[in-house]
């Protein structure tokens, strides 16, 4: 896992630009700490921050082909490249390094740009092919590893992180409308980012950057839903689709080629010249990642799990038997509320604003993670692939609702549910303002308001009219709703996890735990992200990807059937008991001082309103107060005075 940077200025770089690419590197040293490598040529100024992994001793970067005509800066890990190596190698090619990324050079000379299906791992890339001088961006399938790319005519400059744009002078001009994405989503969807012009590469997707212009095309997508169902499925899958019911044995559906493709995804990521552990949590996901270890792996296996004082979010005593019962070697971090400290660090890391608090417990379990291995694997992914989210339920339960009642009454809830007062302390089924708000729009909108904070009213409660006046007409749902609609899938559930794959997953969960872990110079490696089983599971009968269906007879099979059917906890925190305890303070300096920069943006009457109803416990706020002291922590890093 590494850092990379550069720029390309095709009518040859100026004389302070030859040392940009390393210097923009330098802000990216966190990600690689073990080495920093440069290279420029007449056009270009490439920069590597490297974590050392697989053949630690020659694998230097940017690292080129036999004649120096093709560059590379590569961040991540191609888990096929000794079989890729091999085939080159029998092809003429003279490889001088057991490291990945020299395999990534020659297959672009012999594939040129569709090299990048060949590759099954987790990456972002720059490719300098200075004889057709082109610049080549990659990013991989799922959107595991960031890149971030600028082209304003005259110069293209990219990173894996925004600061690295920012050091090569890059303008921090804020996009008024990705304020309304953050108050929407607590995060800025891809492909844009808060500053205009500086555009985040989407998951599946490459550039080509020419004296002529930057071309963005799509390399691969999420196949659709039950594309070969009954072609490629076994013969209990197809049962299950036709209303025949699940296999008669677990062992049957089990020991299938999902279960198989499980394990060698996570035996291909168990190749480290390092140590490698695992992240456990108390669920399912984290179980099956190190089950898989557990069989694939002749030592033992190192896990880490990290819990908190309040006994509604600590998941140590579940972790605790789930490592009992796999015989890992596990190791336990307990995170307090003063831990919080850490938002003004994390601010620094993640560039932009960024409102998911579980990123907190994931930098502390990473830091600790940090003092016995180098890379970890965990299980995220499984959730958006596999249904594992409630929420999936309660969205297709209000189809059904939707599909069978008029127009006209579904039109009528929408009416009641903007004037019927809120209960947000009850079960989601209860509370009938967002359920008759929901029954009045389309499934896709219903379920981005699910997804969204407060329903996706913050915008309108927090932004100054001058702000909301520019911006008038902007609609954050409007890409969500595009991506559902354009999803070939027979089944309301396959679209809905696509969306969420497509969005959720890479700019909220994975950017999480990349800047999270990066932030510590540790590698985390994603089994269940691998292409293969993602494609894999949307060829999956809606049965068996609801509520995580398949994962948990894999895990049974492999456990026991007591831990495959563990409920789903979130890697939440407390933040509401912490907004009326040791944040509390931190929280009232930071948005009503003089000092506060979000009054650029938001209403200081509307934040104080928060902060009085929280305090006085008229309404529990934590959420929605740590997404606006996010944004305040970031102001005072980022934005340009």
């Amino acid at each position: 896992m590494c850092g990379i940077a550069g720029l390309v200025r095709f009518a040859g770089l100026l004389p302070h630009e030859r040392d940009l690419g390393a210097a923009m590197a330098a802000t990216l040293r966190h990600r690689g700490p073990d080495e920093m490598g440069a290279f420029h040529d007449a056009c270009a100024s490439l920069g590597h921050a490297r974590l050392s992994i697989i053949d630690l001793e020659a694998g230097r970067q940017p690292m080129s082909n036999e004649d120096a005509t093709i560059w590379v800066t590569f961040n991540g890990e191609i888990y096929n490249h000794r079989e890729l190596a091999a085939g080159l190698r029998a092809r003429g090619h003279q490889l001088r390094t057991r490291c990945d990324t020299e395999v990534i050079v020659h297959l672009y000379e012999e594939h040129g740009e569709d090299f990048v299906h060949h590759l099954n791992g987790m990456f972002a890339l720059a490719l300098w092919d200075a004889r057709q001088r082109k610049l080549v961006l990659v990013r991989d399938r799922l959107g595991i590893k960031p890149l971030y790319w600028h082209d304003d005519g005259r110069r293209v400059v990219f990173g894996s992180e925004l600061k690295a744009l920012l050091a090569a002078g890059v303008e921090r001009r804020v996009d008024l409308s990705t304020l309304t994405d953050y108050l929407t989503f607590g995060h800025v969807p891809a492909p844009r980012s808060i500053f205009r012009d500086v555009y985040k590469l989407e998951p599946g997707c490459l550039v080509v950057c020419t004296e002529a212009g930057s071309r963005v095309r799509t390399w691969w997508d999420i196949p659709p839903a039950g594309a070969d169902h009954d072609a490629g499925a076994s013969k209990h899958e197809r049962g299950a689709s036709r209303g025949g019911g699940y296999p008669a044995r677990v062992e049957d559906y089990a020991e299938s080629d999902f279960a198989n493709l499980i394990e060698d995804a996570a035996e291909m990521r168990l190749i480290a010249d390092v140590p490698v552990g695992a992240f456990l949590s108390g669920g399912v996901d984290s179980a099956t990642v190190a089950a898989a270890m557990r069989r694939r792996s002749s030592g033992a296996v190192l896990t880490q799990t990290v819990g908190f004082d309040e006994a509604d979010h600590d998941e140590r005593e579940a972790a605790r038997a789930t490592a009992r019962l796999l015989g890992t070697d596990h190791h336990e971090i307990l995170v307090r509320a003063d831990a919080c400290a850490a938002a003004e660090r994390l601010a620094w890391h993640f560039d932009e604003p960024f409102a998911d608090a579980s990123a907190v417990p994931t930098f502390y379990l990473s830091q600790a993670t940090r003092q016995r291995v180098t890379v970890a694997l965990a299980g995220d992914g499984a959730d958006e692939m596999l249904g594992g989210y409630r929420r999936y339920r309660f969205d297709l339960a209000e189809e059904r609702v939707r599909r069978m009642t008029p127009a006209c009454l579904r039109v009528m809830a929408g009416a009641v549910g903007k004037v019927y007062p809120k209960a947000d302390w009850l079960p989601r089924p209860l509370r009938a303002k967002v359920t008759l708000q929901n029954l009045a729009v389309d499934p896709a909108t219903a379920h981005l308001r699910s997804v969204s904070l407060r329903a996706g009213a913050l915008p309108g409660l927090l932004l100054r009219p001058e702000v909301s006046d520019t911006i008038y007409g902007y609609d954050p749902f409007e890409r969500g709703r595009a991506m559902f609609e354009r999803y070939e899938s027979p089944h309301t559930l396959g679209r809905l996890l696509y969306l969420d794959m497509k969005t959720l997953l890479p700019d909220d969960m994975l950017t999480k735990v990349d800047r999270a872990s990066m932030a510590v110079g540790l590698e985390v490696r994603e089994p269940l992200l691998d292409y293969r089983v993602v494609e894999r599971a949307a060829r999956l009968s809606p049965a068996l990807r609801q509520g995580k269906r398949a994962l948990r007879e894999v895990l049974a099979n492999w456990t026991t059937p007591d831990l495959a059917r563990r409920r789903k906890k979130g890697f939440d925190v407390p933040l509401d008991a912490w907004f009326r305890g040791p944040l509390r303070r931190m929280a009232h300096d930071l948005l009503t001082g003089p000092q506060a920069r979000v009054n650029t943006w938001l209403c200081p009457r509307a934040v104080r309103r928060l902060l009085r109803e929280h305090d006085s416990g008229l309404r529990s706020n934590g959420s929605v107060l740590w997404t606006v002291m996010m944004l305040e922590l970031w102001a005072r890093q980022w934005q340009s005075t």
